[in-house]
């Protein structure tokens, strides 16, 4: 960067047992060209209990320096609003502890920034590319692919929407929409999601822009253990429990949800009956596709009602 920029970052990254590929993200995070007087690395652990910690120390002579915080309110969005707390950034960018970055990763992030003085600007959200170092089975691929929202970088149409894998926001923006919705995104034992997307929404009903930075890419590692038919389902199932509890606050949310408990209910019946027709004619992989829409559908059934008494 031929000049020391004018802003300060935060890279904050939250983690819970995942030591390994946090490390590599830390690797990444070293190898920054941007200035490393002009941002600073917070790691919050979340009540792991791996070594995440000595991984964490292991960085200690790297400038900057990772700054280690523990988060003991389980969740993902209790460490996200750990690190707003926490921040020094003028910029916040969030990011997985699974990611791996390429070295001018910062420059690309910040320079809608830089590039909006007057901060019209509320969000910008890099490209996020799904890598599967133990491969990648056929039946869960249309699943995974790269958000590819547009080729250069440019402001987002209120249907798309950044994942939280990588992305960045104006610090002073949390004190006046506030900070992260602890009911959406995933805790021990679940795989809810949505924190960040309904963030994004706030930023949208402030007025400001939603970005995209496609240069400003990462690739975000989904080991085996996220290519399972176990895991394809609980994910589907919380995924859809999160959505409901996210539109459960917003207006007009009674008629929607009704019509959509009565929509799951036959789409559940459908996909389920689908599952079976398959296995009997040997057809395993459109099996699991169908079990995977099923839980989803079964995400909506059971928190449909639980959110139209009021019960999380």
């Amino acid at each position: 960067m031929p000049s020391v920029p004018s802003l300060f970052v935060t890279v904050a990254i939250p983690t819970y047992n995942r030591a390994a590929f946090l490390s590599q993200t830390l690797t990444g995070l070293a190898s920054q060209t941007f200035p490393p007087t002009q941002f600073e690395i917070l790691v919050i652990d979340n009540n792991s209990r791996d070594d995440t910690r000595a991984v964490v120390a292991a960085f200690a002579t790297q400038r900057p320096a990772p700054r280690y915080l523990l988060e003991k309110q389980q969740g993902l969005d209790y460490a996200r609003n750990r690190a707003i707390a926490e921040a020094h950034g003028d910029l916040i960018i969030f990011g997985d502890d699974d990611i791996l970055i390429q070295p001018d990763w910062l420059e690309q992030m910040i320079a809608p920034f830089l590039a909006d003085p007057h901060g019209h600007i509320g969000a910008v959200g890099g490209e996020v590319i799904p890598v599967f170092p133990d491969g990648l089975p056929a039946w869960v691929s249309e699943w995974h692919a790269p958000l590819a929202f547009r080729p250069d970088t440019g402001p987002l149409s209120a249907r798309h929407s950044p994942m939280g894998a990588n992305l960045a926001f104006r610090a002073h923006l949390f004190q006046s929409i506030g900070v992260f919705h602890t009911a959406l995104d995933r805790a021990a034992g679940n795989y809810f999601s949505g924190g960040d997307s309904e963030m994004i929404r706030r930023v949208r009903h402030a007025g400001l822009a939603v970005w995209f930075a496609p240069k400003a890419a990462v690739k975000h590692q989904m080991p085996a253990s996220r290519t399972t038919l176990r895991y394809a389902t609980r994910h589907a199932f919380d995924s859809a429990r999160s959505r409901v509890i996210d539109q459960a606050g917003q207006n007009g949310a009674t008629r929607y949800l009704a019509t959509r408990l009565f929509a799951n209910l036959a789409k559940a019946i459908g996909f389920a009956a689908l599952a079976i027709l398959n296995t009997l004619t040997f057809q395993t992989g459109s099996a699991k596709k169908a079990l995977v829409r099923a839980s989803r559908a079964g995400g909506y059934l059971y928190q449909i009602p639980r959110s139209l008494t009021g019960k999380i």
